[in-house]
């Protein structure tokens, strides 16, 4: 019985095809682009309050004027509502569940922590880790997106973060435009996705 192999030069022309074939998939194939944008109510006090002060910095008080009465290391913790306008009472999409504290010295910098927890619209039950600095004296501020459960499992991206209005001295409405990349195997795996390329609240 006679046994037939790939040629040496075969075999090479052969892999060489297949992973030029897999680095010219259909990007859209491999990773899905997802933006979403929504408000964040930061509330520090009087009712409805949903950040409270965890540790008031031992540090010198900041002479920023953004941040009146502040001090290095003050950290605050957050259960902020996420909605679809900047209207607290506008539809509910969601919350901000984390920290920040103040990080800079003389700059108004916090470093803030969270999870976007989303509670409504096509990926209701899905998260979004997002870490970064942000300079309140800053118009637009950017944050890194660092992960993500459900269909943001292994996402990476950035988010845009603008203070949209200031209700009162302690209710600031922030802008968020969340830019979400997931692989393609994780988006697959989710049932809640849509089929588009991009989704906004």
């Amino acid at each position: 019985m006679a046994f037939t192999t790939m040629a040496p030069t075969s075999r090479v022309l052969f892999l060489v095809s297949l992973t030029l074939a897999l680095a010219t998939a259909p990007a859209a194939a491999r990773s899905k682009q997802i933006h979403l944008h929504f408000y964040m109510h930061d509330i520090t006090g009087g009712p409805g309050q949903t950040a409270v002060q965890l540790v008031k910095g031992p540090g010198p008080a900041h002479p920023s004027p953004y941040m009146p009465g502040a001090h290095f290391g003050d950290t605050t913790v957050i259960d902020d509502a996420l909605t679809e306008g900047p209207d607290a009472a506008s539809r509910a999409v969601g919350r901000a569940q984390g920290s920040y504290m103040l990080a800079g010295l003389k700059e108004p910098a916090l470093m803030v922590s969270m999870t976007v927890a989303l509670t409504g619209g096509a990926y209701n039950g899905s998260t979004i880790a997002v870490v970064g600095r942000d300079d309140v004296s800053a118009a637009v501020r950017e944050l890194a997106v660092a992960g993500g459960t459900g269909a943001f499992r292994k996402a990476t991206g950035h988010v845009l973060w603008r203070t949209a209005k200031v209700e009162s001295r302690d209710h600031i409405v922030l802008e968020l435009d969340v830019y979400a990349t997931v692989p393609g195997t994780a988006a697959a795996s989710d049932g809640q996705r849509q089929a588009g390329v991009m989704n906004t609240y």
